[in-house]
């Protein structure tokens, strides 16, 4: 069989902050694809705001570099499992992985559960212990611990054979010896060439190229991206695309671009083994195959984990409505929630009995949260519920989504957090002690256990802990009420400013979520009560002025400092009867019923209900 010698596809696939982005950074600028003069970003391929804010990668993105005549195409990876569903696409469009692992944190929830899909795709791996200049690095434990983690996920003897590079992301250095680092990252390049197989050269065969990625432009429409992996594709060329629900459609291929550093240009033809992007195709869906009209042969269709995670999405209907935002209907609301669907497979939008809600499933809180952030930024308005899980029923049994959820965290913490998942019907698989004051918990805990919990678990940690925690399975429903918030929140009875003295008289009742200034509303949430119920209370009194002249005036009243919520904290903050209001300029949390009489007549009747 003939192999294309020239060409390399790889996936970067890793933990999050790992540094499989920093890595891919010094692979474009040592290979030379950048000009000399060009001025390059660093992490160049998150190119997102929020990626670039967060220092996370969120969607998958791919670029190619060229060594030695040698054309690499990377496909760099996110890291966090609410993202996992670009991860299993790109494994179909590769033949092998660099699996980075951080050389201090060794394997994490994440390494795991890319190498699990790497491993099941029958992917060549090639492990990169990245993060050698740190301080308490450990890549020799670190090695140990990625041969332990193949063994586990049942990996082949060809793939336990991987080979191992160490290197520095940040300083653009690598070598195969843990002890000293060559000058650049050489070593790395001719690993990739030596021990990644080619792709096979059948560009005589009839064509089958599948879509693994989609993009959108205003002025090509639909792109679909993905990998021939048979025969020939050329510009004007009829073909054939088998739907997924297995209708064909025709059409002729308008552009085809193939990928160059961080640009993609149009090129005339692409053969066997090349990632290429394709417009021309409207309807145009992830996993679909494109073929020859008189040679209709589909490929396997992508599986993409299903969703775990709902939240409905609500026109803003507070008090305060349409004051910050450009786009505040229901129709541009639907408009900008469909349009997400062109490009992110893992969600789902469902329309309600009201045509002013919908209900978006996703992979997570952080997957869900990125949706509404990008929207607040381009100028939306919306109020969103609290996320819960989706329940499937499984042979007739309710299940729900399970997490495996691994800690670490210094000793003397040990007792409480175990303590705390406990009581969130966590279940607890191991317990490892790293001897240097730091103990690694592993856990399953049902994913409605940990809506929530994160700020909780950095209370009880002193933020000395980390937390990491991935989807593993659906397992039977636990009886009763699992985590959820246990206090109650002060609500604002007025409408007006928040007052210092308003504030003042209402400070020993809890926790204030706003400063003095702040325009609030009747039914608006205004802090954190310190018992389990809610009260009603009234922060924009103003102290009325008297003539007479008080001893301690001359004493300037101070505040303690509110709590400010970000919206991540605010959608696991939301109770059941509550909404998060989100606007260009604000998050509030609210009551889904303002008035007080209103909300304790609904209360009432739902006590009644349940006890009928």
């Amino acid at each position: 069989m003939k192999i294309r010698e020239d060409l390399r596809n790889i996936a970067i696939i890793a933990h999050v902050d790992h540094g499989k982005t920093t890595l891919v950074d010094q692979l474009l600028k040592q290979s030379g694809t950048f000009r000399s003069n060009e001025q390059v970003a660093e992490r160049a391929m998150d190119s997102n705001d929020i990626e670039r804010e967060r220092g996370i990668t969120i969607l998958a993105k791919n670029t190619a570099i060229q060594y030695k005549d040698i054309k690499i195409n990377i496909m760099d990876t996110p890291g966090h499992a609410d993202f996992g569903g670009e991860v299993e696409r790109i494994m179909k469009m590769v033949d092998g992985v660099l699996l980075v692992v951080d050389a201090y944190e060794g394997c994490m929830p994440q390494t795991r559960f890319v190498l699990k899909k790497a491993l099941e795709q029958n992917l060549t791996p090639i492990v990169v212990v990245n993060k050698i200049d740190r301080d308490f690095a450990r890549p020799e434990e670190v090695v140990d611990e990625v041969i332990e983690l193949f063994i586990e996920l049942d990996a082949n003897e060809d793939q336990l054979e991987f080979p191992v590079i160490y290197a520095s992301g940040i300083n653009g250095t690598a070598s195969n010896d843990p002890t000293k680092q060559d000058e650049n990252m050489q070593v790395l390049f001719d690993t990739i060439i030596d021990h990644i197989p080619a792709p096979a050269d059948t560009r005589e065969e009839p064509l089958q190229f599948q879509v693994a990625l989609l993009d959108y432009n205003d002025y090509v429409g639909r792109i679909g991206i993905g990998r021939v992996f048979r025969g020939t594709m050329h510009v004007g060329q009829q073909v054939a695309l088998m739907k997924l629900d297995g209708t064909v459609k025709q059409f002729r291929v308008s552009k085809i671009f193939g990928f160059f550093g961080l640009k993609r240009q149009e090129i005339q033809e692409a053969h066997a083994g090349d990632l290429i992007a394709v417009s021309g195709m409207e309807d145009i869906n992830v996993g679909e195959t494109v073929c020859p009209i008189d040679h209709q042969e589909p490929l396997q269709p992508l599986r993409i984990d299903e969703p775990t995670l709902q939240m409905t999405f609500i026109v803003n209907n507070s008090p305060f409505a349409g004051r910050e935002g450009k786009y505040i209907t229901s129709r541009k609301i639907e408009e900008r929630l469909r349009a997400q669907l062109q490009t992110d497979v893992s969600l789902r939008v469902e329309n309600t009995d009201s045509p002013d809600a919908w209900i978006v499933s996703g992979r997570g809180e952080l997957h869900l949260s990125i949706l509404i952030e990008n929207m607040r930024r381009e100028g939306f308005e919306l109020q969103v519920s609290k996320p819960s899980v989706i329940v499937k029923e499984i042979d007739g049994v309710k299940c729900e989504p399970i997490e495996r959820v691994q800690i670490d965290i210094p000793e003397e913490y040990t007792g409480s957090i175990i303590e705390s998942l406990g009581s969130r019907k966590g279940e607890m698989l191991d317990m490892v002690n790293n001897g240097n004051g730091q103990v690694r918990l592993i856990f399953n805990v049902p994913a409605r256990g940990l809506i929530g919990y994160s700020t909780d678990f950095m209370t009880l940690t002193r933020g000395y802990g980390i937390i990491n925690h991935t989807f593993d399975s659906y397992q039977p429903m636990q009886p009763g009420r699992v985590g959820g918030r246990h206090q109650g929140v002060l609500v604002s009875m007025e409408t007006g400013k928040a007052s210092t003295y308003g504030i003042m008289q209402v400070e020993d009742r809890g926790t204030i979520f706003v400063e003095p200034g702040t325009e609030i509303y009747e039914g608006m949430i205004v802090g954190e009560n310190t018992r389990e119920n809610d009260i009603t209370v009234n922060i924009t009194k103003v102290k009325h002025a008297t003539n007479v002249r008080s001893a301690t005036k001359d004493q300037t009243s101070v505040i303690k400092k509110p709590r400010i919520m970000s919206l991540e904290e605010a959608l696991e903050y939301l109770n059941d009867d509550e909404y998060c209001e989100v606007t260009p300029e604000s998050i509030r949390l609210r009551k889904k019923i303002l008035n007080k009489n209103e909300r304790e007549k609904a209360a009432k009747k739902m006590k009644y209900a349940e006890t009928n």
